[in-house]
């Protein structure tokens, strides 16, 4: 993920937006319309003549290239994102389960109006897992089951009682100024806390597992926490124990 320079920007100006740094080794992020239907064979009586399903559905690359973000041009999450990272944790969502049956899927991301999906690597062609997806979308919107269900945890940065004014400033800060750009790239960034000065967040969809993740950190949320906000010295990432496991993997 690249969002250091658009972060600067922001921070000094207001006008710039955080997620897309304009480094030279990321293109211009692209949209791609794509229309797909799915005709049924004619019926052998008018009584059981049913409409053809449609969709249209745009992909949109991000910074990372084994994430691709998806816009089915319906709602996905009303006010929240939602990120799934094994089969084990999509219980709750009846897309996310339908999803991770496609073979090369390494996570799921939904936000409120797009789905993010991560490849297992590059070694896994995205016009050979593509046409899955569209299809498993599709067929999801068609049957009317919910995204999510009610027993979905909460993982949102909503204010609480508990909260000091400094924290509260830094998830004002964070759902006002950060969360919203870097969602537009497939990502998001959680709070998970704030302790002698370092605040600590987790990154989630296309920000993962991004090449640009520390830029990020450091150059774009660390900055403009900083200059908003004095009491904060440092941004660390939170990583879950099966990312660093992971990370380990990869490296040796």
């Amino acid at each position: 993920m690249a969002a250091a320079r658009r972060l600067g920007v922001a921070a000094v100006g207001l006008g710039g937006r955080f997620c897309r740094l304009g480094l030279n080794s990321i293109n211009t992020m692209t949209k791609q319309r794509l229309y797909f239907a799915m005709p049924q064979k004619p019926p052998t009586h008018p009584a059981v003549l049913q409409p053809a399903r449609s969709m249209f559905i745009q992909t949109q690359d991000t910074p990372n290239p084994n994430s691709l973000k998806f816009i089915p041009g319906k709602p996905v999450l009303e006010s929240r994102t939602m990120e799934f990272t094994s089969p084990a944790s999509t219980y709750c969502s009846p897309l996310a389960r339908q999803l991770f049956r496609i073979e090369g899927v390494k996570s799921i991301f939904f936000g409120t109006d797009f789905i993010t999906v991560t490849k297992e690597s590059e070694d896994v062609d995205w016009n050979l897992i593509k046409p899955d997806i569209y299809a498993t979308i599709m067929d999801f919107y068609s049957s009317g089951l919910p995204v999510i269900t009610d027993e979905a945890p909460r993982s949102d940065t909503a204010p609480s009682e508990e909260d000091d004014e400094v924290v509260l400033m830094i998830k004002e800060l964070l759902d006002t100024r950060i969360r919203p750009t870097v969602q537009e790239d497939g990502g998001d960034v959680v709070f998970k806390g704030f302790e002698d000065g370092v605040v600590q967040l987790k990154l989630q969809g296309s920000c993962t597992s991004c090449p640009s993740s520390i830029i990020t950190l450091k150059n774009g949320i660390q900055n403009m926490l900083q200059f908003y906000i004095p009491e904060v010295e440092s941004v660390e990432q939170v990583i879950d124990d099966n990312e660093e496991e992971e990370k380990e993997v990869n490296s040796t």
